[in-house]
C-alpha cells in the first residue's frame, strides 16, 4: 500500500470525495510520470502539510529521479516568492510598481535539472494553489507555446486542487483528533 494509499483512508467522511478524488488523479492518462508526480510534489509542499509531503515524496521517489524531486522543491520556493510578488503588482494595479524591475533571483527557472517545460508545469500548479494570475497566465503560455495541450493543463490543475484539498482534509482530520484528546 503506497503512502498516499494510508494517507487517505485517515480522511474524514466529509473529505470522502477527497479521498476518492486523490485515488483518481494520479492515473492521468495524458501526463508522464515525471509531470505527475512533480506537479503532485510540488503541490504538497505548497499545502505546508508535513504529512502529505511525506507520502507523497514517499510514492515519488520510486517513480521519478532526484531532479524530478528537486525541480519540485524549486518550483514550490520560487512560485512561494514569486506568486506574492507578481499577485501583489497585478492587484496593486498601479504601472509605477509594474514598470520597476523584480531585483529577485530566479535562476532555477532558467535552468531547471530536469525539463524546462515540466519545471513549467510544476510553476503552473503551484500558481494556481496560490492564486497568482500572472503568474498562472505566464506559465500556462509557457507550457501551452512548449507543446503541452489544455488536457495535459487541465490534469496538472486538477491535481493541485485536488492535493491542495487533501492538505486541508489531513488537517481537518488532525484537528478531529486534538479536539477529542482535549475534550477527554
Amino acid at each position: 500500500m503506497s503512502e498516499i494509499e494510508k494517507l487517505r483512508d485517515l480522511l474524514p467522511e466529509a473529505a470522502k470525495d477527497i479521498r476518492l478524488n486523490l485515488q483518481t488523479v494520479f492515473q492521468s492518462t495524458s501526463l508522464t510520470p515525471v509531470q505527475v508526480w512533480g506537479a503532485a510534489l510540488a503541490s504538497a509542499i505548497t499545502s505546508r502539510n508535513q504529512m502529505l509531503v511525506r507520502a507523497v515524496l514517499h510514492d515519488a521517489e520510486g517513480k521519478v529521479d532526484v531532479s524530478v524531486i528537486e525541480d519540485a522543491k524549486a518550483a514550490a520556493a520560487l512560485m512561494a516568492m514569486n506568486n506574492v510578488y507578481y499577485r501583489f503588482r497585478h492587484l496593486i494595479g498601479k504601472e509605477s510598481y509594474s514598470s520597476k524591475p523584480a531585483r529577485l533571483r530566479m535562476n532555477w527557472i532558467a535552468k531547471p535539472q530536469g525539463s524546462k517545460t515540466d519545471f513549467e508545469l510544476f510553476c503552473l500548479a503551484v500558481s494556481a494553489i496560490n492564486g497568482c494570475e500572472m503568474c498562472i497566465g505566464s506559465h500556462e503560455q509557457v507550457v501551452v507555446d512548449s507543446g503541452i495541450t489544455e488536457d495535459q493543463v487541465h490534469d496538472v490543475i486538477r491535481i493541485a486542487a485536488t492535493i491542495n484539498a487533501a492538505a486541508v482534509s489531513v488537517e481537518m482530520s488532525s484537528f478531529g483528533e486534538r479536539m477529542l484528546e482535549v475534550t477527554a
